[in-house]
């Protein structure tokens, strides 16, 4: 999709995952090293008895795809073969603060230079500006400022990060995303971009519900272990089995798949049959009468879970139509039927002559998975051909003639149809709508997207118009509502898919097919769309049947598994984790496929399983697993490689300061901080290793020093010291930090009935342009009327399908 465009990735771990997502979409990616390699070569875990600078598993799992040269940018002759290399790439991605163009003296104006519509991103802690940028980071404390550690863990403990490192992953996903939006708005003004990737924003999308909570509801939502917050119901999420635990929502849905099985099981009386679980879970949640006590129902999918091994619980689940989701160990993963099944891994070879697999393709074409043409290269692997490229036959950028008017939106003019619903399709559609698209997002009054009855409800109230989840998810589209039940309304579907370039769909798999607006129908009626239809398992295979959740997709993806206290059962992440990884895979799947259209004229239909997106986000550990039998698990907030890292209670109620010493010298910072105390004058403290043997004493010590102080005073204390560190914040503190004011991250926006909302902008922003969200999310059905208007239907056309429900 991406094959005549050439990225040049100056990045070290802190984002090399965004040239791996651009190079398995088809571009070009050349891996620009210093002598002796990338520090990310060297970021663990670490692979035994590879060569030096050969280690960093890490650095296998997120280099496939690219070529490798040396290049010594302060010798002339090697820095005229990068600025040759740069005038004939049409991206260049590099790491901050202390990049390699950073370090080079190359500024975006000398790039800029020799190559006029360069796309220049640029992945940092907080951005390139502003009051945080300059500070010292680390996942912890990054993931602290940025929100979604304030939501995790038992309220009894410290508040908790994900125990496998995830901000820089999450951060390199979203910087693919950034390229390709700043790529569009190039080809719009014929001017090059300097894009600025914030991982602290990135981070705080990951929160879903949570991003704007406090000036929405009045309130924060506040970590409670692994229970469902959805407004004014909360339910757990994580129930134990006879092998380990599973996820299961137990509401109307499941209830009704289970309940025969559960009173064959002798668990409830034979009167449960006569429950109407189709409405108990919409009675839940608005608050009505039920004739079930939730305890009571709660007690019972207790004891019947219990009986049972998780793998059980799934398969028999899902032959009944219903969702238990096993939560997945690594080692359960690479025994996981369904993604054999799909022919998921793909093999690796390592430098110490061992091999194993690892996570492949991000999402299917119709010709299969995106091919894996070459894994991680070795060091300067590719230096003599790529020097002779240069020499021979110089490369120019891919040719483009459409650029427009200064000022036009990336993707002004394109045409989504919005099928999707709860996360991540209408994520990955905002991502289109806040740039420019047409976003039209189909719903039915008689079965409205389920975000409309989780909060935060706007003052508390709950309404199907008042949830700013579903308003956020789903700013800058357009409403419109069809009862797809209805042969009519799925007349105007296939007319609002002949008008579209993309469609976005996340039903089961075989629904769109069987109401007819499949991707052959779609086809039919405009064969150059592009068509995303993305779900839990993917399309196909075993288990492509299971419906659900991110919650469910982050269990068997691994996540919870890795979230939480070793001593404690999993708390997993905030809410459907797997929501916050996808889109962003989405997005720049679609947007590179859309680029291919624009070229070519050619649509495509694309199968994007959320459970393959999720898994690359744990390849490093796949790959420790494998070749180390190191099977990652729940470390509450501490690292495998570095110590002390911890959040420590501040002065104040639940107020928290995450600390993250990363090496030896930020150690010997974080002691003069203390004022050298003879506990830790210890000689065994100066190794890495010593600080991990002696965690716990370092966490009582750093516990008494930190428990007196403010937390924002500590952070600041720490920073000042050149320690990472960051504040827990909760939504409500993010909407007044500096550094979203001056990035202008939150927006309000007038929404037809919650008035006035604060919006979460975007996780990065292009020099000379604002991509903020620009419109409200739409109330229920809201433009219905002009929507099918502009499909061609008369006043009284209208009316009729008004008259038969099929709209509203």
């Amino acid at each position: 999709m991406l094959s005549p465009y050439r990225v040049v990735d100056l990045t070290d771990e802190r984002g090399e995952i965004a040239g791996m997502v651009l190079g398995d979409l088809g571009a070009d990616v050349v891996r620009v090293e210093p002598p002796g390699g990338s520090r990310a070569r060297q970021s663990g875990p670490l692979l035994a008895d590879a060569p030096a600078g050969e280690q960093g598993l890490p650095f296998f799992a997120f280099n496939r795809n690219k070529r490798s040269i040396v290049l010594d940018l302060g010798q002339a002759r090697d820095r005229e073969d990068f600025l040759q290399l740069i005038a004939g790439a049409d991206f260049v991605i590099d790491s901050g603060p202390g990049g390699l163009l950073e370090a080079a003296g190359v500024s975006f104006e000398a790039l800029r230079e020799v190559q006029p519509r360069i796309v220049c991103v640029y992945v940092t802690p907080f951005g390139l500006d502003g009051p945080y940028a300059e500070h010292p980071a680390s996942d912890l404390t990054i993931a602290a400022l940025g929100g979604p550690v304030s939501l995790q863990g038992v309220a009894e403990r410290a508040p908790l990060r994900v125990s496998v490192p995830q901000v820089w992953r999450h951060a390199g996903a979203e910087a693919a995303v950034a390229a390709l939006v700043a790529h569009a708005r190039m080809r719009k003004t014929g001017e090059a971009q300097l894009v600025d990737v914030s991982a602290q924003c990135a981070m705080t999308w990951t929160m879903l519900n949570a991003m704007s909570a406090a000036g929405i509801q009045g309130r924060d939502f506040e970590r409670m272990g692994s229970m469902l917050q959805l407004g004014r119901v909360v339910l757990p999420l994580v129930f134990s089995c006879a092998d380990g635990h599973v996820v299961a929502i137990p509401n109307g849905p499941l209830m009704g798949k289970l309940v025969g099985w559960m009173i064959e099981d002798g668990i409830v009386e034979a009167s449960w049959a006569e429950e109407d679980w189709s409405t108990f879970e919409q009675r839940m949640l608005t608050g009505q009468e039920l004739p079930l006590d939730p305890a009571q129902i709660l007690g019972a999918m207790q004891r019947f879970l219990a009986q049972y091994g998780k793998q059980e619980l799934f398969e028999r689940a899902l032959a009944a139509g219903a969702t238990i989701a096993p939560v997945n160990t690594i080692a359960d993963l690479l025994g996981f039927a369904h993604l054999d099944a799909r022919d998921f891994w793909a093999k690796l070879a390592l430098p110490n002559g061992a091999s194993a697999r690892t996570p492949g393709a991000f999402v299917r074409s119709q010709g299969g998975p995106l091919p894996i043409r070459r894994p991680a290269p070795a060091l300067d692997q590719h230096g003599a051909e790529l020097r002779a490229e240069l020499r021979t036959r110089p490369r120019s950028p891919a040719p483009d003639t459409s650029a427009v008017a200064p000022g036009t939106l990336p993707f002004a003019g394109l045409k989504v149809a919005d099928f999707s619903w709860i996360g991540v399709g209408p994520i990955s559609a905002r991502y289109l709508a806040d740039h420019g698209a047409d976003v039209v997002r189909v719903e039915s009054e008689s079965r409205p997207d389920n975000l409309r009855g989780v909060g935060p409800f706007k003052d508390g109230e709950p309404g199907w118009n008042r949830s700013h989840f579903f308003a956020e998810l789903n700013a800058s589209k357009r409403g419109l509502t069809l009862d797809l039940k209805q042969p009519a309304a799925r007349d105007v579907a296939r007319r609002l898919l002949a008008w579209a370039d993309v469609c976005i769909e996340s039903f089961t798999p075989g629904t769109m097919e069987r109401l007819g607006l499949g991707y052959e129908a779609a086809r039919a009626a405009n064969p150059r769309i592009v068509m995303m239809s993305t779900c839990l398992m993917g399309q196909y295979g075993p288990a492509a049947g299971m419906a659900g959740y991110g919650y469910h997709a982050g269990a068997v993806a691994g996540f919870y598994e890795v979230t939480g206290w070793p001593d404690l059962p999993p708390d997993g992440p905030w809410m459907a984790y797997t929501d916050t990884i996808a889109p962003r895979f989405v997005a720049a799947s679609l947007i590179a496929a859309v680029d291919r259209q624009r070229r070519t004229g050619e649509g495509c239909h694309l199968d994007g399983a959320q459970l393959e997106m999720g898994l690359q986000f744990l390849a490093p550990e796949l790959l420790d697993y494998q070749l180390q039998g190191h099977q990652a698990g729940r470390l509450g907030n501490r690292a495998r490689d570095a110590a002390p890292q911890g959040v420590y209670a501040c002065a104040g109620e639940d107020q928290w300061c995450a600390i993250a010493v990363d090496d030896d010298a930020q150690w010997r910072a974080l002691r003069a901080l203390l004022g050298e105390p003879g506990w830790a004058a210890d000689s065994a403290l100066d190794s890495v290793d010593g600080r991990l043997a002696a965690h716990d004493l370092l966490d009582r010590r750093l516990s008494a020093w930190a428990r007196p102080q403010g937390a924002r005073e500590l952070m600041a204390q720490l920073l000042e010291a050149g320690v990472p560190a960051g504040v827990v914040q909760r939504s409500s503190d993010l909407l007044g930090d500096p550094q979203y004011a001056h990035r202008g991250f939150y927006r309000t926006l007038e929404h037809g009935e919650m008035g006035p909302c604060p919006y979460a902008g975007q996780q990065f922003r292009i020099r000379g342009y604002d991509g903020a969200a620009r419109r409200p999310g739409p109330l229920l059905g809201e433009h219905s009327f002009e929507v099918l208007e502009e499909l061609g239907y008369e006043t009284d056309a209208i009316a009729e399908l008004v008259a038969a429900g099929v709209i509203s």
